[in-house]
């Protein structure tokens, strides 16, 4: 039986592109929300949960902080996916005869230029394949959607204009989750280790919580506050650092963010992209 692999949104999202390009050998399966993906793994539905994280424009993914440490997931993986927005319109149509363009909010705000220069009206929808959807059941030569290649692909679109985002550099980390953990760690490779946590009521604690990773030479590649549940009080934070949980120096890095934190959560640890030495 073949394996699946579960991602949020309709057929031809990004997250349904970037299933099929990291697990060709894997069976794509949709999922409604965030929420519903982890249950299709936590449930042994699917084998592997595909989630954006962040985006190097639009910053991170709205809610998924949240919903990480509450998961029974693990982190095992991360994909670094190179954003291309193509402007789809029903066949027949043409560049010139487009007025309006749908698409999700970040996808109009990241080709802002192109729509602009070419005097198209941007229309927000629920999301990229969505939209695309909705253009192929209109067929309105005046209507277009903002969305991938394999949208187009499967709701038989025309790409009108390619790459038409602003920035060559938008680029979206998505993270693979699993139940659990891979057993062997890859020899020589360089690892990245994600993880939660929650300050004391102390002064100067966030200060005295990170000195370890200072005094131990790892280096921090993300730190991140988010309130819980709506508190102005209670802060957590989310970390990306370089290092492994059974290195020495990550060891005794965490026994000191020990003593001046409080439910400290590794939520994964996993080989780093190569995308990131570019």
């Amino acid at each position: 039986m073949k394996k699946k692999i579960a991602y949020q949104g309709r057929p031809g999202a990004y997250s349904h592109l970037v299933c099929i390009k990291a697990f060709p050998n894997y069976e794509p399966v949709p999922c409604e929300s965030f929420e519903e993906v982890f249950k299709k793994t936590e449930n042994k539905e699917t084998e592997i949960s595909l989630i954006p994280i962040e985006n190097s424009q639009a910053g991170r993914v709205a809610d998924i902080h949240n919903l990480l440490p509450m998961s029974n997931l693990v982190i095992t993986g991360e994909y670094f996916h190179k954003v291309r927005h193509h402007l789809l319109g029903c066949p027949g149509s043409s560049l010139d005869s487009i007025k309006t363009a749908e698409s999700h909010l970040h996808a109009l705000a990241q080709c802002k230029d192109f729509l602009s220069n070419n005097k198209i009206k941007p229309i927000i929808s629920a999301d990229t394949a969505g939209a695309a959807e909705e253009i192929s059941k209109v067929k309105n030569n005046s209507r277009a959607a903002i969305a991938s290649e394999l949208a187009a692909k499967i709701y038989n679109l025309t790409i009108l204009s390619s790459n038409i985002e602003d920035a060559i550099h938008n680029t979206t980390r998505f993270l693979f989750m699993k139940e659990n953990f891979e057993e062997v760690r890859i020899q020589d490779a360089e690892y990245i280790t994600s993880f939660i946590f929650q300050v004391r009521n102390i002064p100067s604690a966030l200060f005295k919580a990170l000195g370890g990773f200072s005094t131990n030479k790892i280096n921090m590649l993300k730190l991140e506050s988010y309130m819980l549940k709506g508190s102005f009080k209670a802060t957590q934070f989310y970390v990306d650092i370089e290092g492994h949980p059974e290195d020495d120096n990550v060891k005794q890095a965490f026994e000191e963010l020990g003593f001046f934190s409080k439910e400290v959560k590794i939520l994964g640890y996993y080989p780093a992209s190569e995308l990131r030495k570019d």
